[in-house]
C-alpha cells in the first residue's frame, strides 16, 4: 500500500491474483443507520466506488438491504460481501443487542446469490480500516520517545463501548475482536463509588460501556446533577428535549458555558484515561493505542489538554512502560466500513 504509517497488516490473500480487480460490498451496521459502499480492488487496495445511508429499523434484516443497495447502485457483479455488526460474531451469526434482528451467513449468501459472506465484529474492522488510513488521518496526542513495535489498542466510545487489538507477530499486525466494553467498571474514589452506586441501580452490573458511551456521557451528567446537584441550565433543557444531549454538552464545555458541561467531560476523560490505561497494560501494547469512534473526534480539544495523558499512565508499577506508548486520535470516520472491505478483500482467495 502506498500510504505510510505504522501497520502492516496480516492478510494472507493480498497478493493472490484472483483479488484483484474484483467488486464487493461491505456495510458498516449500526442501532440507527447502516453504511453500504461498494468497493473494487485494484493494486492489493480497496477503492469506494458508490455508497450510500439506509434507516436500519427500515429493513427486516440486512439482506434485504444489501440487494437495495444493490439494486440502487447496480452493482450485481460484486463477488464478496463484508459485514461489521456492533457484536460478537461467533460461527458465522450474530445478534447484536442494539439490533433487532440476527445475522446469519448462510441465510445472507442463499438471499443474495453472493458465495463469499464475512461478518466481522465493528471495532475488529476498524482496526482493519486503520492499515489504509495516510498518517495524516491520525492526530497524535502524545509521541513516543523510545517507540517499540509491538501490540496495538484501540478504543473506542461511541453508541456503545468497541475495544479491539492488533496483535504483532514481529512482521505484521494481527486484527482481533474483544468484548472488553461489557467488562464491569470499578470505582477508585469516594466520588466513583457514589457513582458506581447510582448506576447499580439502574443497571444492576454496571459496564464500562455504561461509562464511556453516549449513554455514558449522560450517566455521568445526570450522576452530576441528581446526586451532586449541580444545575441544569434552561438552555441544556432544550437541548436534551430535543435529543442534542452530546453535542450540547460537549459544546458547552468548550464554550464554558456551565459548570456542569464542563465537570461532565472532565470525568468522562478522565474514565476514558483508566479504561485506555487497563485496556494497554492487558494487551501489552508497547505498539500504541488508538483513539476511535464518534466521541473521541468530537473530543479532540480535550484530548489534546493533557488531562488525558497524565490519567493514562497512573499506574501502581507500569507508569515507566505507559509514559512511552503513542497515542494518536483517529480522525477518518470510515475505518469500520473499510476495514469490512479489507477484510472480505484480503483474508482469503
Amino acid at each position: 500500500m502506498e500510504d505510510k504509517n505504522n501497520f502492516q497488516l496480516f492478510l494472507p490473500a493480498l497478493e493472490a491474483e484472483t483479488n484483484n480487480g474484483i467488486s464487493l460490498i461491505a456495510a458498516d451496521i449500526r442501532g440507527d443507520v447502516t453504511y453500504l459502499a461498494h468497493y473494487v480492488t485494484e493494486s492489493k487496495k480497496v477503492l469506494s466506488r458508490n455508497h450510500h445511508t439506509y434507516n436500519t429499523a427500515d429493513y427486516r434484516n440486512v439482506s434485504d438491504m444489501v440487494m437495495q443497495f444493490m439494486q440502487d447502485y447496480s452493482c450485481r457483479g460484486a463477488s464478496k460481501i463484508g459485514i461489521a455488526v456492533p457484536g460478537p460474531v461467533i460461527g458465522g451469526k450474530s445478534a447484536p443487542q442494539r439490533l433487532s434482528w440476527t445475522l446469519d451467513t448462510e441465510e445472507i449468501k442463499a438471499t443474495t446469490g453472493i458465495n463469499k459472506v464475512y461478518l466481522i465484529n465493528d471495532l475488529e474492522a476498524s482496526a482493519y480500516g486503520l492499515g489504509v488510513n495516510d498518517e495524516h488521518n491520525f492526530l497524535p496526542i502524545h509521541k513516543s520517545g523510545d517507540f517499540s513495535a509491538g501490540n496495538v489498542a484501540l478504543l473506542a466510545p461511541g453508541d456503545g463501548l468497541g475495544e479491539a487489538g492488533l496483535f504483532w507477530d514481529g512482521k505484521c499486525l494481527r486484527p482481533f475482536a474483544t468484548e472488553g466494553g461489557h467488562c464491569e467498571f470499578s470505582p477508585r474514589t469516594s466520588d466513583e463509588v457514589e457513582f458506581y452506586q447510582f448506576l447499580q441501580k439502574i443497571y444492576g452490573i454496571v459496564s464500562w460501556e455504561s461509562v464511556l458511551s453516549k449513554s455514558g456521557l449522560f450517566n455521568i451528567y445526570r450522576f452530576l446533577r441528581d446526586v451532586k446537584q449541580q444545575k441544569q441550565p434552561d438552555w441544556l433543557t432544550q437541548e436534551i428535549e430535543a435529543g442534542n444531549f452530546t453535542q450540547a454538552i460537549i459544546d458547552g464545555a468548550l464554550e464554558n458555558r456551565d459548570r456542569i458541561c464542563t465537570m461532565t467531560l472532565d470525568t468522562f476523560i478522565i474514565f476514558l484515561a483508566r479504561e485506555a490505561n487497563s485496556l494497554v497494560l492487558k494487551l501489552k501494547a508497547t505498539g500504541g493505542l488508538y483513539l476511535s469512534g464518534d466521541i473521541p473526534m468530537m473530543l479532540e480539544k480535550f484530548l489534546n489538554n493533557n488531562k488525558f495523558y497524565k490519567n493514562f499512565i497512573v499506574s501502581d508499577r507500569m507508569e515507566s512502560v505507559l509514559k512511552d506508548i503513542p497515542i494518536y486520535l483517529v480522525k477518518d470516520k470510515n475505518t469500520i466500513i473499510n476495514g469490512a472491505a479489507i477484510y472480505a478483500a484480503f483474508t482469503e482467495e
